[in-house]
């Protein structure tokens, strides 16, 4: 059986996944010192957060570069997202009017890179080892 994993679907997923996790868990954290946690400015966790989908992501724009579409637009759009996103991480003050974007930013990339993946159909350069 030959399986393929779609790394563009498993970055959307982790966007959406980080997108959710900003927007609820202030919802659901201001309740938890109610029962003795308090988790609400977990440092390690956010970054954790951010470096999990920037390697997710990074991969799967690197592999749709290379193996079809040899465009740099995905692979650009992808990084102004991820600055913002640790923007967002710097200047809390701001961190709703930088989360957004970035997460728009990111879902953009991976959905460009999917699709030109899917249009070129290999569209194959000179270093193309396949």
């Amino acid at each position: 059986m030959n399986l393929k994993f779609n790394w563009d679907a498993l970055g959307i997923a982790a966007s959406v996944a980080c997108a959710i996790h900003c927007a609820v868990l202030p919802l659901i954290v201001t309740s938890l010192p109610l029962f003795g946690v308090n988790i609400i400015e977990n440092v390690g966790f956010e970054y954790f957060m951010i470096a999990l989908a920037f390697c997710i992501g990074a991969y799967s724009l690197y592999h749709g570069w290379k193996k079809h579409h040899h465009s740099f637009v995905p692979i650009l759009i992808f990084s102004l997202g991820f600055v913002l996103l640790f923007a967002k991480q710097v200047w809390h003050q701001w961190q709703f009017w930088f989360l957004v974007p970035a997460v728009v930013l990111i879902v953009a990339a991976h959905f460009i890179n999917y699709r030109s993946c899917r249009v070129h159909n290999h569209a194959h350069k000179d270093d193309c080892d396949h």
